[in-house]
Formats: C-alpha cells, structure tokens, sequence
C-alpha cells in the first residue's frame, strides 16, 4: 500500500475530524480510502451518463449485435461497481 501526503486547508481538515468524531470512521486514512472509492464511483456513473447521452443524440439507426452488447456490457460494469465490496 503506498503512503501519500496531502496538504489540507483548516477547513478540510475540521472536514476530516468531524467525519472521524462521528464515528463514521476511525483513521483519516479510512475516511480518505471512501472519498476516492466515492469519487471513482461518481466518475463511472458521468461516464456511462455520457456514454448514453451520446446514443441518444446519435442518429437512429438499426441495433446490431455489437450494439447490443457494448450496451449490456456497460450496465453490467455500472452494476458490479454499485455492488462492489469496498
């Protein structure tokens, strides 16, 4: 596991411990670990948002095969990353 060292305003520090006093977690570095899990969930959900706006602003045309799988293929990664184990 690699060690990363940030630099924190006042504000995001308080932001840190009040998520720890909570009891919400137990070590900054826990709390962390969820923020970026969270924000890789975020970044795959606005992929998948673009990547079906775009179909739906594409011209219409007929499905093929491929098509049909790119697009079960990508519910079925949006799935398996809402159900992953974190």
């Amino acid at each position: 596991m690699a060690i990363v060292n940030s630099s924190l305003s006042d504000q995001m520090r308080e932001y840190i411990n009040d998520r720890i006093s909570e009891g919400n977690y137990s070590t900054t570095s826990e709390c962390f670990r969820d923020l970026v899990r969270e924000n890789q969930k975020r970044r795959t959900q606005e992929r998948l948002e673009t990547t079906l706006m775009c179909g739906l602003e594409s011209p219409l045309s007929e499905w093929t095969k491929d098509s049909v799988n790119y697009v079960k293929n990508a519910v079925r990664e949006r799935w398996a990353m809402k159900h992953r184990d974190p």
